[in-house]
């Protein structure tokens, strides 16, 4: 799964990736969380340039009746994701790009709690997951528009970590995402081809109000956790 992630990358990098016209104020964020507010990238009309928009993470199916549900869709399965009820509207309609320069998973630790990793590209370089949107409607007329992340089984550079990952999307296939068939975009969900780098970070990164640079920075190790990164490699 993905449960927490980061995007500090300017914003004027995320411009010349995406390729989208806004250029927001955005502020580094080294912990987002589920239910928080999110930026992602969509064509919101056949033929539209493409556009950074913001988002609620976890989709809140249009037929909902309580967008509370949305708590617990902050990932779709790719196995499962053209079939669900919660989903397949969106997979075929409603695609999206979204940010991140990391992401965040844990593993059982040798003290019986839970171990926290960052996981990103070498040198913290930007990339998209591919994702889904949907809008909601409330009875009195506001709206609320959120999204969720494909997940699918782990790349090798991480399977150690956790048997499920975000799909990471290559670049050259940025627009098959967006606005290709069905079947072109379900090609797409597999487990990243490209290397990856995982460290431990510090326990801070549980607390959702820890959010600043020192959650990147690698934490303390000891004989166990050297043993640990050496079964990554």
């Amino acid at each position: 799964m993905c449960g927490r992630y980061s995007l500090t990358t300017p914003v004027e990098a995320l411009r010349a990736l995406f390729g989208f016209d806004e250029l927001p104020n955005l502020e580094p964020r080294y912990n987002i969380a589920p239910t928080q507010g999110v930026v992602a990238v969509r064509i919101a009309a056949s033929g539209a340039p493409r556009e950074l928009t913001a988002f609620r993470w976890g989709l809140v199916p249009s037929w909902a009746k309580d967008p509370a549900i949305g708590s617990r869709m902050i990932n779709a399965r790719a196995e499962t994701v053209s079939e669900k009820p919660a989903y397949r509207n969106a997979f075929k309609r409603r695609r999206c790009l979204i940010p991140a320069d990391g992401f965040y998973e844990w593993k059982k630790a040798p003290d019986g709690g839970k171990q926290p990793w960052r996981i990103a590209l070498e040198g913290d370089a930007p990339f998209a997951f591919a994702g889904l949107w949907e809008q909601w409607m409330a009875p009195e007329g506001s709206e609320i528009e959120s999204c969720t992340i494909v997940t699918t089984d782990a790349a090798p550079d991480i399977a150690p970590i956790h048997h499920r990952m975000p799909v990471i999307l290559d670049p050259v296939a940025y627009d098959t995402w967006l606005a290709g068939e069905p079947q072109e975009a379900q090609a797409l969900l597999h487990p990243y081809g490209g290397k990856l780098r995982a460290y431990r970070v510090s326990r801070q990164v549980n607390n959702v109000r820890n959010d600043d640079s020192s959650l990147f920075d690698p934490a303390p190790e000891s004989d166990e956790t050297v043993a640990e990164q050496l079964d990554l490699l």
